[in-house]
């Protein structure tokens, strides 16, 4: 498996870029976090900087993150780099001013108000790829997203576009209008997501993995006893959290992630490294997007291009691992 990836458009870049959600940092709003607690803006624009100058040219970041701040750090300190390419979500109203997350909107006007809010932050008349952020729309809404996401592409206002989503139904539903062009999904060793890789793959597709990292328990840093902060989405009661359960590292994952430490630290490997090396060998058509909070979160990501993907008998081994488990 190869450490670069040709994309819609036809370049060539390396096959992990940068998750740009933790850096949206908090909301306004009342009720359970959909964050990972504070950021520190001049930490997130240093790691923005150094994975660009270590080689990332795809950002992934989205409107909802921190009612658009993600989009805006992105847009100051990586947009005018031509070579950059930018992928945000919409699908979820901001209120960027007054730091609020609104309610879903897929109508035709929410989703052009939405681009141009993102396309404004972001400092990019015309956005390379965007994707919808609601995983779990019904696919029966499906035209009048992707129909108002086709002509957007007519006015050269976006590139491409897509679905940020885990399910069947709704990658069928997406995956035959003419500019759709990648999935966004959970792919992580945990997570080998192999019916919707599979039909990615044979449509000619590409899958940004979120959630490579598995919201960092595949960093190691959680130990069972670790009690995460109030503020940060893994501590609360969202029904999709797997890895974190009551603002704690999973039991469960914890023991599997045991059973496969040493086979992920292989070649000199950290731990993230091997995480994501394992999806540069699983898949020819993934394209991981760790997040970060710091700069060296960052060069130890971009390093797994450097250490490349596991070899074959590495992760055959993993998969004999997690199968007894």
């Amino acid at each position: 498996m190869s450490t670069q990836i040709k994309l819609w458009n036809g370049r060539t870049v390396p096959r992990v870029g940068l998750g740009c959600w933790a850096i949206g940092g908090t909301t306004a709003n009342e009720g359970p976090s959909t964050s990972y607690g504070k950021a520190d803006d001049a930490q997130s624009r240093a790691a923005l900087r150094a994975g660009y100058e270590m080689g990332a040219r795809v950002f992934d970041t989205a409107a909802a993150y921190g009612a658009g701040h993600s989009e805006m750090l992105v847009g100051e300190e990586i947009s005018h780099h031509d070579d950059a390419i930018i992928i945000t979500k919409f699908g979820v109203e901001v209120d960027f001013k007054a730091n609020l997350k609104g309610a879903v909107n897929v109508t035709p006007e929410g989703i052009r108000g939405i681009v141009d809010g993102s396309r404004s932050r972001l400092k990019r008349d015309c956005l390379d790829l965007v994707l919808l952020h609601v995983n779990d729309m019904d696919p029966a809404l499906a035209p009048q997203v992707f129909d108002t996401l086709e002509a957007m592409v007519g006015e050269n206002k976006i590139g491409a576009y897509g679905w940020s989503t885990d399910f069947m139904p709704q990658a069928r539903a997406g995956a035959d209008y003419p500019h759709c062009v990648a999935f966004e999904n959970d792919y992580n060793v945990f997570t080998p997501a192999a019916e919707l890789m599979g039909f990615a793959q044979d449509r000619g597709l590409i899958s940004i993995s979120r959630l490579p990292l598995a919201m960092g328990l595949l960093t190691g840093k959680y130990l069972p006893d670790a009690q995460l902060n109030s503020d940060d989405v893994r501590a609360q009661s969202h029904e999709w959290l797997r890895f974190f359960k009551d603002g704690k590292p999973s039991a469960d994952y914890l023991n599997r992630l045991a059973a496969i430490r040493d086979l992920l630290q292989s070649g000199g490997r950290s731990l993230p490294q091997g995480a994501l090396g394992w999806i540069l060998a699983a898949s020819p058509i993934a394209l991981p997007v760790p997040g970060f909070r710091n700069e060296a979160q960052v060069r130890d990501n971009i390093g797994a291009l450097e250490k490349g993907p596991l070899p074959p008998e590495v992760m055959a081994e993993i998969a004999k691992q997690l199968a007894a488990d």
